[in-house]
């Protein structure tokens, strides 16, 4: 069965207003998840982001525990390149990618974040 559906409706305010792009949480959750698959599918362990680091001062860090790591980078007030350059270096530092393969997936999660259809 072929069912057409209608473009969704831009998101407005009550009266009317758009409510603008989206809130720079909102473009932290979606990148963290397109970087997530995008390692997920080169067989690479995929750290949890958050934000803001716990530590005074950073811009980006990064904790393990056991298996797992979470790289926490600021948001707030900072370029939002900066931003995904940080949670792209998390995934490389949290995996301790070689020089090589580090360039081939840093490449790749740079498109997984650019255009997240492209990526897959």
């Amino acid at each position: 069965m072929n069912v057409k559906h209608a473009p969704l409706a831009p998101v407005r305010w009550p009266d009317g207003r758009p409510t603008g792009p989206p809130t720079t949480t909102l473009r932290f959750a979606a990148a963290a998840r397109s970087l997530g698959r995008a390692a997920r599918l080169r067989g690479l362990e995929v750290p949890t982001f958050r934000s803001p680091p716990g530590l005074v001062d950073v811009q980006r860090s990064i904790r393990r525990r056991g298996t797992t790591a979470t790289i926490s980078v600021v948001v707030r007030d900072r370029p939002w390149e900066a931003v995904l350059a940080d949670m792209i270096e998390g995934v490389i530092v949290a995996n301790r990618l070689g020089n090589c393969r580090a360039d081939t997936i840093r490449s790749a999660l740079w498109l997984a974040v650019a255009d997240p259809a492209a990526a897959a």
